[in-house]
Order: structure tokens, then sequence, then C-alpha cells
């Protein structure tokens, strides 16, 4: 039985590890909406594709634009922004996680927008 439970502690203990780092690489549309009124250097990247921009979800003005499977390639794009706070979104949340992920490996400072324009779309 004790065997049992520390196994399962230590099959938990890497998910409640990525868990809290998420929380920290993460930010409630709230928070964006607060973010976008008080700090002029925030830049928002949407990583959705040109098409989903013009469907139903729309998209948030002053944007940039990179899809994420454009990101890899067009990350010099982004090189001015490298010490400004950048808010990454897309439709759900998803794919702006993964961009989120990889701009941090690179020096950014990104945070995804949970639930993305869904979510952004609801509040």
């Amino acid at each position: 039985m004790k065997l049992r439970l520390i196994l399962t502690i230590f099959l938990l203990l890497p998910l409640l590890s990525c868990a809290q780092q998420n929380s920290s690489n993460s930010m409630s549309v709230a928070e964006l909406k607060q973010a976008m009124q008080i700090d002029s250097t925030l830049v928002l990247l949407d990583v959705r594709t040109p098409e989903e921009l013009k469907g139903p979800l729309g998209n948030i003005e002053g944007n940039i634009n990179i899809p994420l499977q454009e990101l890899a390639a067009k990350i010099d794009e982004l090189s001015k922004y490298k010490n400004n706070p950048i808010a990454v979104i897309c439709r759900s949340g998803n794919r702006s996680e993964v961009a989120t992920k990889f701009l941090r490996e690179n020096g950014f400072k990104a945070k995804n927008v949970l639930g993305g324009m869904r979510e952004y779309n609801a509040q």
C-alpha cells in the first residue's frame, strides 16, 4: 500500500510542476484586456492563419499575425520585441501555448492567452 502511494506521488509530481510552470507562462483574457489598457509596450501576437482572422471570431486591432506554422521561420520579425511582454493568442489557446513555449525558449517574454479568441469574444 505504501509503495503504491509513493509511486503515485512520484508520477504526479512532474504533472504538478508543469501545471505550476504553465500558470506563470499564461494569462487570462481579463488580464490581457487590462494589460492592453495600461501597458503600451505589450505586443499581441496572433498565431492563427490569415483566413481565420477574417472568420467569425475576428481579430484584435493592432495585433501582429504570424501563423504558428511560420513562426520559426519568421522569428527575426519579432526580434525588436525581445524585451517587450508578448501576449500570444489563437482560436482556443492550444496553438498559442505551443508558440509561447517556442518564444520563451528563444528568450522572449511571452505568455499564452488562455481560451484564445473564443474566450476573448465570450467576455
